[in-house]
């Protein structure tokens, strides 16, 4: 199993998962920090994947993903957005609502 097929099993494994420059306890960038703390005050049960420790996940996502920039949030399987786009739809009520029938 190559890289890309790899990254597209654990996406759809996962229900809700972000890849993120470090960790959620020590972010390395201040998106990723902003995310996972978005994430947070939804109340969100998440996985990470930290693309500074996996260097072959940061070079090949996008291409799996055809999103350039981290971090990426998928829910269910689908690319929902970076860091931008999950705080709009946070400040809309649209992320929570979302997460709720993911963690339901």
């Amino acid at each position: 199993m190559n890289i890309e097929e790899k990254l597209k099993e654990q996406i759809k494994e996962n229900n809700i998962l972000i890849y993120m420059k470090g960790t959620p306890y020590e972010p390395q960038c201040g998106f990723s920090a902003k995310t996972v703390q978005i994430l947070i005050e939804c109340e969100s049960e998440f996985s990470y994947v930290d693309v500074i420790e996996n260097n072959d996940v940061r070079v090949a996502l996008p291409k799996v993903s055809d999103w350039p920039t981290f971090p990426q949030v998928f829910v269910n399987g689908e690319l929902v957005g970076g860091a931008d786009i999950i705080a709009q739809m946070h400040e809309a009520g649209e992320l929570k609502k979302l997460i709720s029938s993911v963690n339901s």
